[in-house]
């Protein structure tokens, strides 16, 4: 689940690990976005995404979105769990701190300098040399296939990036899906540049926890939006990880 296509990212990877798995995607189109939100309403609006695919009955549901894990997740595991295991999203700063050095974190405006995010870093990267860079308008231009307003954000942002930054956190799903173009924009100034998403880890994460996963998976997909089930979004497919799911 995810306000919009912040969760392709992770979708794409558990198809990739496991494809007979039918996956469920949750979205609230009509409440996006959720960053600029009050927690209480944050908290709303991610409890009516994780129950319209509760109702689907999963084996495990991973709130891939950065914003609703700091907000609403104990909200969703107090309703969910044990039934369903309830999987967040951290961003990845412990590995990318882990060898020290230049760290930079893209994150949403939200996220950047909240309490949150500065309680990972004195948490994990205490001995790393971190940035805060905030991406203001990046997430919504991700979710609507911008391809020039992505372009200037992400600019706008690697400039930001000191120079010789070792490792960068991408603090928010939408990211996850500018690699490619996040590595150009860097390769001058960071040429030997790590990102690290989450997808990753917390796929992994889920099918650990995940009820004993359904022998008789098809592969399938269904897309909630709102609530109402639709095809995927046009912009979704403007991405490999769009594609790749329905492949």
């Amino acid at each position: 689940m995810d306000s919009g296509i912040g969760l392709l990212p992770a979708a794409a990877t558990l198809r990739a690990l496991r494809p007979d798995v039918d996956l469920v995607l949750s979205q609230d189109p009509d409440g996006m976005p959720w960053g600029p939100r009050t927690t209480a309403d944050i908290t709303a609006h991610a409890l009516a995404v994780a129950r319209a695919a509760a109702e689907q009955k999963p084996d495990a549901l991973v709130v891939a979105c950065n914003t609703a894990s700091v907000h609403a997740l104990e909200a969703i595991r107090a309703e969910l769990e044990p039934d369903i295991p309830v999987i967040g999203t951290v961003p990845a700063i412990k590995p990318a701190a882990a060898d020290g050095g230049a760290v930079a974190i893209w994150a949403t405006p939200a996220t950047t300098g909240s309490a949150y995010q500065r309680g990972l870093i004195r948490d994990f990267a205490s001995g790393a040399d971190v940035s805060e860079i905030p991406c203001p308008g990046l997430a919504d231009a991700v979710e609507y296939a911008r391809p020039e307003e992505i372009a200037a954000i992400v600019a706008t942002a690697a400039a930001q990036t000191p120079a010789g930054t070792r490792a960068l956190v991408l603090g928010c799903t939408h990211y996850e899906l500018l690699a490619a173009e996040i590595r150009a924009a860097l390769a001058q100034t960071c040429p030997d540049l790590l990102l690290f998403g989450s997808a990753r880890a917390v796929v992994e994460q889920a099918l650990r926890r995940a009820r004993p996963l359904r022998e008789t998976g098809e592969g399938t997909l269904t897309v909630l939006r709102s609530g109402r089930e639709e095809p995927l979004p046009a912009a979704a497919l403007a991405y490999p990880e769009g594609r790749a799911l329905l492949d």
